[in-house]
C-alpha cells in the first residue's frame, strides 16, 4: 500500500461536526475526528478532489495505488474538526481490499464523472458494497457528480444523480476540482450532517453525560441535497 500524505488547515465561520471527541486549541470548543473514505472508478477524479479540498490547487494525478491519505483541519466557531481523507485506488484490481480502508468510516464521497455514464453505475455498485458494511444511518453518505467543468460533454443530467440520491437518501453535489466549484461544499455539508447526529445523540443522554456543541439553526439534511 501507498499512502500520499497531505495536511492542511483552514479557518471558517460556520459549523461542523463529530467521531473522536478532543480537546480544541481554545480548551473550550471541542474537537472531532472524522474519517472519510472517497470511493469511485479509476479516472473520476478522487485524487484531484482531494487535493483541490486541502490544497486549493488543482493537478492531473497518476492513479492512486493503494490509497492515498490526507487530512484537513477546519477550525469553526463551535468545533475545530479534523478530517482524515482516505482516497481508494479506482481500478478494478483494488475493489477487493477497498473495504479494510473504508472500515470505521464516519462518512463516504461516492464519485463519479458526470461525463461518463457508466462510471454512475460503478458508483451505485459502490452504495451496495457500504450497505453491506454499515448500519442503516451509520455513515453519512453523499454522491458526488464530478468535472462539471465538462459540461458540454455531459452524459449523466443533474435530475438523474439527484433523483438516485433522494431514493437512497444520500447527499447530492456536483462539482469540479478543476475549477474548485463547491469542492468545499461538500465537505462542509458532510460536517455538519456528522455533527446534526452527533447532537441529536446528546439529546437522549443524561444532562451531566452531554456535551456543549450546539449547532443551532444549521446543519445538512439528508435526502437529495443539490448545494
Amino acid at each position: 500500500m501507498i499512502c500520499v500524505v497531505a495536511v492542511s488547515v483552514l479557518t471558517f465561520q460556520g459549523t461542523a461536526q463529530k467521531a473522536m471527541l478532543g480537546t480544541s486549541l481554545e480548551g473550550i470548543r471541542p474537537t472531532y475526528t472524522y474519517k472519510v473514505v472517497l470511493l469511485g472508478s479509476m479516472s473520476v477524479g478522487k485524487s484531484s478532489l482531494a487535493y483541490r479540498y486541502v490544497k486549493n490547487d488543482f493537478k492531473e494525478l497518476l492513479p492512486t495505488v493503494g490509497c492515498s491519505f490526507f487530512t484537513q483541519t477546519l477550525n469553526l466557531e463551535v468545533a475545530t474538526v479534523k478530517f482524515e481523507i482516505w482516497d481508494t485506488a479506482g481500478q478494478e484490481k483494488y475493489h477487493s481490499v477497498c473495504h479494510l480502508y473504508y472500515r470505521g468510516a464516519h462518512a463516504a464521497l461516492l464519485i463519479y464523472d458526470i461525463t461518463n455514464k457508466e462510471t454512475l453505475n460503478k458508483a451505485k455498485l459502490w452504495l451496495r458494497d457500504l450497505e453491506k458494511e454499515f448500519l442503516p444511518n451509520e455513515i453519512v453518505i453523499a454522491l458526488v457528480g464530478n468535472k462539471m467543468d465538462l459540461a458540454a460533454e455531459r452524459e449523466v443530467a443533474t435530475q438523474e444523480g439527484e433523483e438516485f440520491a433522494r431514493t437512497k437518501g444520500l447527499l447530492f453535489i456536483e462539482t469540479s476540482a478543476k475549477s474548485s466549484q463547491q469542492v468545499n461544499d461538500i465537505f462542509m455539508a458532510i460536517a455538519q450532517e456528522l455533527l446534526q447526529r452527533e447532537q441529536e445523540k446528546e439529546s437522549t443522554l443524561p444532562l451531566h453525560r452531554r456535551s456543549t456543541v450546539d449547532l443551532g439553526e444549521s446543519g445538512a439534511r439528508m435526502g437529495c441535497c443539490q448545494l
